[in-house]
Order: structure tokens, then sequence, then C-alpha cells
């Protein structure tokens, strides 16, 4: 992000309180060595890593264990002309431990497209960033035209 760019600057714990108010974030992958985007509903864990639920044997899955993905969320008012991005950036890593998927089960997220054979994935959040634009204002003072 830039200083002057027109957006305020969100830190971690104000980037973590935005992304548990929206249910549906975008994974950014790599495809065929070109960059992939897929929605997604999610929640947060405990330790603040993204979690989403999938079919075991989606492409989803297997693209993104063992890989540096991006995660972003956001809310946009287009009325006001306001809103928030938070990104989230680290190693995704597929739930192999039995009891930790168990736990996942009752807390986790629930799928909206459900399948047979579902995993969960962790995105650990190594570097989240944010911005925000509260009601069209900018750090200019400059205001888009009615």
């Amino acid at each position: 992000m830039y200083a002057n760019d027109g957006f305020r600057e969100l830190d971690r714990q104000e980037c973590l309180a935005l992304l548990v108010t929206v249910p549906v974030g975008r994974i950014v992958y790599t495809r065929q060595a070109l960059p992939a985007v897929l929605p997604v509903n999610f929640r947060l864990d405990r330790d603040g890593a993204v979690v989403v639920r999938t079919s075991a044997s989606s492409e989803l899955a297997s693209a993104i264990d063992g890989a540096v993905v991006a995660f972003e969320a956001d809310e946009v008012d287009a009325v006001a002309h306001s809103g928030w991005s938070v990104v989230a950036m680290g190693l995704a890593t597929l739930v192999t431990d039995a009891v930790e998927h168990a736990r996942l089960l009752r807390t986790g997220p629930r799928s909206w497209a459900p399948a047979p054979q579902e995993v969960f994935v962790r995105i650990a959040q190594e570097l989240v960033t944010g911005r925000e634009l509260v009601g069209g204002g900018t750090l200019y003072g400059v205001h888009p035209p009615s």
C-alpha cells in the first residue's frame, strides 16, 4: 500500500475484526502457472488462521496444499462510496490431524456446497494488510463529484 493513495491503512487487529464480519472471501493461488481466484466461504480459527472447508477431491484442495496463497475479503457500499479490503498471505495446508479435523467439524465453516468427503484447509496469516475508505472521503481532502 502507498501512504498517499487516499485510503486509511488498517492494522492487523482491525483487519481480523473486519474478516469475522463477512462470510465470503477469495483465495488467490496459482493454476497452470497463472493466477486463479475462487470465492469461498470461510471462518477465522482461534489462532486467526483462515479456515476453508472443501471437497477432498476438489482442484482447490490439491492446488493449494503446501502453497503460499493470498486470501482477500472485502465489503463495499457503492452508494456511500465506502468500504474496506483485507488481504492475508501465507502457507495453505490441509488439516490432517484427526483431533483437529473433528474440532473443525464442530467449530469450522459449514460448506455451502457439501460433498461426500470434505477437508479443511488452513491458511496461516503470515502477512495481513488492509485498507479502508470511509464515506467517499480521501486523505487528499478531495470528494468525488455528486
